[in-house]
């Protein structure tokens, strides 16, 4: 297997993709932003990216989001949790009291603010591609990056001791988690159902009108789908066209979910299947009697046999045409 990850080597994607499988030994390729590593799992030159989707902190990380609802499918065939704590280093020699400048990744920013307002007030942040980018620029020999200090990840200075740490821990919260998904071509094989799933959609909002929202919510509600996440993100192509990004307790064979696409699929035929996979936290979904798989195959029999009774029963050869 070959593998692309949001470099460099250090990051938290990369220890969430070390948690994969024989990953440890596999080809793995840093690269500097999702968008690069997508593009890679679709012209086939790795076999699959490990990227960041969403933060418990900060939501969902839009490259991702983005990068996957446009441009050829994909699919998500494994999801990690890797909980979030951040240190502050320096080049050697430097002090707390040095630093002017702080360079991070921007989802690593926003959840050490609170902290940077009560030790550096007056610090002035850079935005760096990665957390453990930002970090290696401080690493000596390398050129001025043009900062004192850099917010990253611990295995930074596990694997560079070198660097000097001049607060650890520094997260405004300590139970701050983040969501990664393995992303491979179209034709990966789709998960098997654990009853601990998750599947991932992208559904344009077709129609900008009153009630085109409610359209789509109802396709889940009414079939006992929980939506886990739906966030809306422009198209890019005008102002105020937008499609949404959705999670979904449940997998793709689990009748009510199936049923739900096909409803969806109805009213939103540009929807976007991006999978069905295991829930990292394993958190079954709390499903009612009549939305079961049962009450589904009951249904379906119930009317089947209607149908059939319809079709040769008294009466049947004369019926006139189906309307329309």
């Amino acid at each position: 297997m070959r593998y692309a990850y949001l470099g460099p080597a250090g990051t938290f994607t990369e220890a969430a993709l070390l948690g994969v499988e024989g990953a440890r030994e596999a080809e793995r390729r840093p690269v500097s932003s999702v968008p690069v590593a997508l593009a890679a799992v679709r012209a086939g030159e790795v076999d699959a990216a490990m990227v960041p989707i969403e933060n418990s902190v900060e939501g969902g990380v839009t490259a991702t989001l983005d990068a996957v609802a446009t441009g050829s499918e994909l699919r998500i065939v494994r999801e990690a949790l890797v909980p979030i704590s951040f240190v502050l280093v320096a080049a050697p020699g430097t002090a707390l009291a040095d630093v002017r400048t702080v360079s991070t990744h921007s989802h690593a920013w926003a959840q050490v603010r609170g902290w940077m307002d009560e030790h550096l007030p007056g610090a002035d942040y850079v935005p760096a591609s990665s957390t453990a980018a930002a970090a290696l620029s401080l690493l000596p020999g390398a050129a001025e990056p043009g900062f004192e200090a850099a917010v990253c990840s611990p295995v930074v200075v596990e694997q560079h001791p070198e660097l000097e740490v001049l607060a650890e821990d520094i997260g405004d919260n300590r139970a701050a988690v983040t969501r990664f998904v393995l992303v491979a071509r179209p034709d990966a094989p789709l998960p098997p159902r654990t009853g601990a799933d998750r599947t991932t959609l992208v559904i344009p909002l077709w129609e900008d009108r009153a009630g085109a929202l409610m359209e789509i919510l109802e396709q889940f509600a009414t079939r006992g789908v929980n939506l886990s996440r739906i966030e809306s993100r422009p198209t890019g192509n005008f102002l105020g066209e937008y499609f949404f990004s959705v999670d979904v307790d449940g997998h793709l064979h689990d009748a009510r979910v199936a049923d739900a696409l096909m409803g969806l699929r109805r009213v939103c035929p540009s929807t976007r299947f991006l999978g069905s996979y295991p829930r990292a936290d394993h958190k079954v979904a709390t499903v009612a009697r009549h939305h079961s798989d049962g009450a589904f195959r009951e249904a379906a029999a119930w009317v089947a046999a209607l149908q059939g009774h319809g079709a040769h029963g008294p009466g049947a050869a004369g019926a006139g045409p189906v309307p329309a």
